[in-house]
C-alpha cells in the first residue's frame, strides 16, 4: 500500500551549507499529525535525546482560548526540522520580469506517518502547535518555516538559537549545550564549557557528584539532590575570575581550553569535600546546606583558594584534605549555628548577602586555621 503524503505549495531557498529551507501554509490542526515533538530525556545508556521541554498547560489553554474566538489573526510561524526524505518539485514556468530571485516555487511532499516515526519535528512553536490541535478553529492557515536537518545536532542547534532571546529555561539550554557541536554566539559558547563539565561530573562513576545533579531530562522519580545550575555557576565563576583556579586552563586566543585539567581539579577538590563532610554529602538541600546552591557557591570560592595553593605542594591531594579538615569543626551544614554569622544552618539561603557572608567566612577560616 503506497505511503500517504501531504502535498503543499511551498517556496524553497538555500541557506547554510546548502541547507534547503521551505516556507508554506498549513491548516493548524494538521501540524501535530505530521510533526513530532522531540521531548528531552535520557535513554537507558544515559545519552541525551530530544530537545523540547514539557508543555506548559496554562500557556496552551490561553492560546486555545484566543483561537476559539474564530476570526483571528495568527501570523506567528511554526519552525520545523525536516528529514531529507521530504521531496520538493519545482514548478515550471517563467519568473515574472524584474522579480527578486529569493527562491523557487514548487510542491513539497511530506510523508504522513505514525507518531515517533515522522519526518518532521517541531523546533519552535510547541505550545502553539498543541493549541492549534485543540482549537475549534483548526482550519486556520498557519505559516511554517522548515529546514532540512539530517541530524539531531542540527535540530538542537536551531532550537537553542531560535529560543535564545526568549524566556526559555536556562537549565534546559545548559543541558542541551554539551550536545551541540557547532559555532555558537559568544554568550552561548561561554556557557557551553561549564555545562559540559557539569554533565561529565554527573555521568562519571569516579565523580563525587555521580548521578547527584538534577537535569531537566530526568523524571520526577530521580533521586538527584543538587541543581545543575548551582554546579554550573560554581564552575563558571572559577573560569571567569582571573584568580579562579580553573581560569588558568581556559583558552587564550586560538588555543583550546584544557578541559582535562579543569576536570581533574574539580575531581580532586570535590572528592575531598565529600570525604571531609560525609554526614552532609548526598542529602537534599533541606537537610544539608552543603548540597544547597549557597553551599556549592561558597565551597566553590574556597576551591579557588585551596587549589591554587595545592598546585605548588608536593602532595596536592593531602594539602586539600588537610585544609578542609582544619575548617570542618567550624562548619554547620546540617545542624547548629554558624557562630560568626549568627545564622542557623537552615537559615542560609541563595541570596547575595548570604552567599557573600558564607564565602567570606570560609575564606577567613581557611586563613586562620592555616596559621
Amino acid at each position: 500500500m503506497p505511503e500517504k503524503t501531504l502535498q503543499l505549495r511551498a517556496l524553497r531557498t538555500i541557506q547554510k551549507r546548502d541547507t534547503e529551507v521551505f516556507a508554506f501554509f498549513i491548516p493548524g490542526e494538521l501540524i501535530t499529525s505530521i510533526a513530532d515533538i522531540s521531548r528531552i530525556h535520557r535513554d537507558d545508556n544515559d545519552t541525551l535525546e530530544g530537545f523540547q521541554r514539557k508543555a506548559i498547560k496554562q500557556h496552551v489553554r490561553n492560546i486555545v482560548e484566543y483561537l476559539n474566538q474564530g476570526d483571528v489573526l495568527f501570523p506567528n510561524s511554526i519552525t520545523f526540522a525536516l528529514s531529507p526524505e521530504v521531496e520538493f518539485k519545482q514548478s515550471r514556468g517563467r519568473e515574472p520580469k524584474g522579480s527578486v530571485k529569493a527562491g523557487q516555487i514548487g510542491t513539497l511532499s511530506i510523508p504522513i506517518r505514525e507518531e515517533g516515526q515522522r519526518v518532521a519535528w517541531i523546533v519552535d512553536g510547541q505550545q502553539r502547535s498543541l493549541a492549534l490541535a485543540q482549537t475549534k478553529n483548526g482550519r486556520l492557515q498557519v505559516p511554517v518555516v522548515a529546514f532540512v536537518a539530517p541530524s539531531l545536532d542540527t535540530q538542537r542547534e536551531q532550537f537553542i538559537l531560535v529560543n535564545k532571546a526568549k524566556p526559555l529555561p536556562a537549565r534546559l539550554i545548559n543541558e542541551l549545550l554539551p550536545a551541540v557541536d557547532t559555532h555558537l554566539p559568544r554568550d552561548l559558547s561561554i556557557r557551553k564549557l561549564p555545562s559540559e563539565l557539569c554533565d561529565l561530573l554527573n555521568r562519571d562513576p569516579k565523580s563525587p557528584f555521580y548521578k547527584m545533579i538534577k537535569r531537566v531530562s530526568q523524571d520526577k522519580a530521580n533521586t538527584a539532590v543538587i541543581t545543575d545550575s548551582a554546579v554550573i555557576d560554581m564552575i563558571r565563576n572559577s573560569i571567569r575570575n582571573p584568580l579562579g583556579v580553573l581560569a588558568q586552563y581556559k583558552s587564550l586566543g586560538s588555543e583550546s581550553s584544557d578541559t582535562e585539567a579543569m576536570y581533574d581539579t574539580l575531581l580532586t577538590y570535590w572528592s575531598a569535600v565529600k570525604e571531609t563532610f560525609p554526614e552532609a554529602w548526598g542529602k537534599p538541600p533541606t537537610k544539608s546546606r552543603l548540597m544547597h546552591s549557597a553551599g556549592i557557591h561558597a565551597m566553590g570560592v574556597l576551591m579557588d583558594k585551596i587549589m591554587n595553593r595545592a598546585t605548588s605542594q608536593r602532595n596536592s591531594q593531602k594539602h586539600v584534605k588537610d585544609s578542609l579538615k582544619r575548617i570542618a569543626p567550624h562548619c554547620h551544614w546540617t545542624s547548629g549555628t554558624w557562630e560568626h554569622l549568627g545564622l542557623r544552618w537552615d537559615e542560609i539561603q541563595k541570596v547575595a548577602k548570604h552567599l557573600r557572608l558564607l564565602s567570606d567566612l570560609l575564606a577567613h577560616l581557611d586563613y586562620e586555621t592555616a596559621q
